[in-house]
């Protein structure tokens, strides 16, 4: 919806579209756990803290746009204690499993949700990693590489206590050894920090030249705390590395996340309800700067849901992305909306 509350017309209705980033969770039981409840991102998490098949059902084929299929993004969901410390994290793809086979059901209509899966191994175990990947493989077909998260700032406000990582993870020796084993396994790597970090995924991509990357959320620029009103002051150091990052041709990006309270674009939420028109106009600068410097065949556009939900309506969100590839080629659309997604998680068979 727009800021009048009238729902937006859906543009281009027909353009296939494989959203490669989202997340499933049950966060209710946690909620008191969380330090900073006025945290904004704490504060975009708490409305949707029950996020599982219906709500994103709900999100989708209510949405209007032609979503064919959709990745998983890990998130610590449905952990299983069980399985022992290292393994526990095998209970999040048998989760989501369960729900990509409901979604294949047919029931549901054509999309093809949780397609491919992206879990989570714990890489600061080096070597050993290679077990947890092994057990992650076995636990679904759908499953294709991992995030290993590495945000972190020196002002503990940017991200709070539960998102906060320990600083330098992607130049750690040990975190390398087990980053090794993707290589030996085909599997794809996510990673997501923040954008004075950069230069850190830079290099991890310049040591390992053949292990597939994707970068999350454009780098995610950050516009709160000690960083509010500094976008536009950051934005050149930003680009640089963006345009860096992209002579790395094992990266590919995703264009997206800016919707996220950490980025302050917008900085009111949650749904803030801005117009399509009006978050394009924000988001341009990033999302341009990205596709000038991967191209379309190394980009590809994502929800981040229900985590963007902090400054964008699902429908609408689509539209703003639409509205930022207008002056695309039918091929380029193409790639941004599900190409580029279908290739890098090796889901082409949604494609047809």
């Amino acid at each position: 919806m727009n800021e009048s509350g009238v729902p937006e017309a859906i543009l281009e209705p027909d353009l296939a579209i494989i959203d490669p980033h989202h997340h499933l969770w049950d966060l209710r039981p946690m909620l008191g756990m969380f330090p900073q409840p006025h945290h904004p991102f704490i504060a975009a998490i708490i409305p949707n803290a029950y996020y599982t098949f219906d709500q994103l059902h709900a999100h989708l084929a209510g949405s209007g746009h032609n979503i064919i299929g959709t990745v998983y993004m890990e998130c610590g969901a449905f952990y299983n204690g069980a399985y022992g410390d290292a393994l526990k994290t095998v209970g999040e793809v048998e989760f989501v499993n369960g729900i990509a086979a409901q979604s294949a059901s047919g029931l549901y209509g054509p999309a093809r949700y949780c397609a491919g899966i992206v879990g989570h191994a714990d890489l600061m175990r080096g070597s050993h990693a290679g077990e947890v990947l092994d057990a992650l493989a076995a636990a679904s077909p759908r499953f294709g590489g991992i995030r290993h998260a590495a945000a972190w700032d020196a002002d503990a406000q940017v991200l709070g206590p539960p998102f906060h990582h320990p600083q330098g993870l992607y130049r750690d020796a040990t975190f390398r050894e087990g980053f090794a084993e993707l290589g030996k396994r085909g599997l794809t790597f996510d990673a997501w920090l923040l954008e004075p970090q950069l230069p850190d995924v830079i290099d991890l991509a310049r040591a390992f030249p053949d292990q597939p990357i994707c970068l999350d959320h454009v780098g995610t620029p950050v516009g709160l705390a000690s960083y509010k009103g500094r976008l536009h002051e950051r934005f050149d150091t930003w680009r640089h590395n963006i345009r860096e990052l992209a002579r790395c041709e094992n990266v590919v990006v995703k264009l997206g996340g800016l919707a996220m309270a950490f980025c302050a674009l917008p900085e009111e939420g949650p749904a803030a309800g801005h117009s399509s028109e009006h978050l394009a106009a924000l988001w341009r600068p990033y999302i341009e700067t990205c596709i000038e410097a991967f191209g379309p065949q190394r980009a590809m556009f994502e929800s981040n849901y229900p985590v963007d939900y902090w400054g964008a309506d699902y429908g609408v969100l689509w539209n703003a992305f639409k509205r930022l590839t207008r002056s695309a080629s039918a091929d380029e659309k193409a790639a941004l909306f599900a190409g580029t997604a279908a290739r890098f998680y090796g889901i082409e068979h949604l494609l047809g």
